[in-house]
Parts: C-alpha cells; sequence; structure tokens
C-alpha cells in the first residue's frame, strides 16, 4: 500500500469519523472502499457510455424524412 494525505472538509472528516463508529471499520478502510466504489463507478459509466455510442451509431441512416442536411448547414454558413 502507498501512503497519502488527503485534505477533507469538516463536513467529510465529521461523517467519515461518524461512518467509523458507526461500522467499527477503521477511517482508512472506509475511505479506500469509497475509492474502490468511486473508481469502479467511473469505469461503469465509461463503458455504458461508449455502448450508446456505438449503439446509435447510424442509426438514421435509412430515414428520408429529415432535411438534406447540407442545404441547413449553407444556410447557417452564409456571410451577413
Amino acid at each position: 500500500m502507498h501512503r497519502t494525505q488527503v485534505y477533507l472538509t469538516a463536513k467529510e472528516r465529521e461523517g467519515l469519523i461518524a461512518l467509523a463508529r458507526e461500522t467499527g471499520a477503521q477511517q482508512s478502510s472506509l475511505i479506500r472502499e469509497a475509492i474502490d466504489q468511486f473508481i469502479e463507478g467511473k469505469k461503469l459509466a465509461k463503458k455504458r457510455k461508449g455502448h450508446a455510442l456505438k449503439s446509435a451509431a447510424g442509426m438514421w441512416a435509412d430515414r428520408n424524412d429529415l432535411p438534406d442536411l447540407k442545404v441547413l448547414r449553407k444556410e447557417f454558413d452564409r456571410e451577413f
């Protein structure tokens, strides 16, 4: 393990102390658990985002009821 120092707000510190008392766990253990959960949550969110983007790719490819985007773009590109 590696030693790392972090600064906590008073509210964070009080909450951590209270949780350690309630659970009987060490503060350091609770912090490591929280970090592990945070990292896994970020990995899962990234995976879901990638899956959503892949699923959405080409979903309007066969639609013919949409306006011509090139024509719309030219309207926005004209000079004033």
